[in-house]
């Protein structure tokens, strides 16, 4: 708004120079950019990553499946086995030994991360493995991909935003500074005559 505001009040001031103008029609070219721009690389960003984030939601949907695993023991918990996907600090896993059958059909034992409170041998729990029976984490769904893709999005129109400000001043910084270097130049040929004109020197 300032952009359009300093366009209007310079149009018709005698005292208006070139680059008084000139910076008002770069603050204005940086606001449009930033309204229509900024927003379309946003939906652009957004859609290629909503494209690509569903295509590896759908691939872990056929890559990985949910068995059935039974604890062999309990084990100490190292406090480093925290597992990510949706476990709060108040809900940590217990680590167990476990056992259980592959999509192929294969035996497996390792130690895995379980929600029971209190695992006792025998009890039963659903793990993630891949096709070769290893524990995998669960798929990615799918509203966890869109807000994905919706936050890739807001961050790129950000980005773009915040780029064209930054050219934006800079633009402005260099005229300054180009109308500054003038002006030394002019006081440097007119400064040591100042205030002698008519004293007779």
């Amino acid at each position: 708004m300032r952009a359009i505001r300093g366009l209007w009040r310079w149009r018709h001031n005698p005292l208006r120079r070139t680059t008084d103008l000139v910076e008002a029609w770069v603050a204005l070219a940086g606001l449009l950019l930033i309204l229509s721009v900024a927003p379309l690389v946003g939906v652009l960003v957004g859609g290629a990553a909503q494209d690509t984030l569903q295509r590896s939601v759908r691939a872990q949907r056929e890559s990985r499946h949910q068995v059935t695993a039974s604890v062999v023991r309990e084990l100490k918990r190292s406090p480093l086995d925290v597992d990510p996907e949706g476990v709060s600090a108040g809900n940590l896993r217990s680590r167990v030994l476990a056992r259980w059958e592959a999509p192929d059909g294969s035996e497996h034992r390792g130690p895995v991360l379980t929600g029971l409170r209190d695992p006792h041998s025998g009890d039963h729990f659903r793990i993630w493995t891949d096709g070769r029976g290893r524990p995998v984490a669960r798929p990615l769904d799918s509203s966890t991909a869109t807000t994905h893709a919706a936050l890739a999005g807001i961050g790129a129109a950000l980005a773009t935003a915040v780029l064209t400000e930054v050219i934006r001043r800079i633009v402005v910084w260099r005229m300054v500074r180009r109308r500054y270097d003038r002006w030394e130049q002019e006081w440097g040929r007119v400064g040591p005559d100042w205030g002698l004109t008519g004293t007779g020197s």
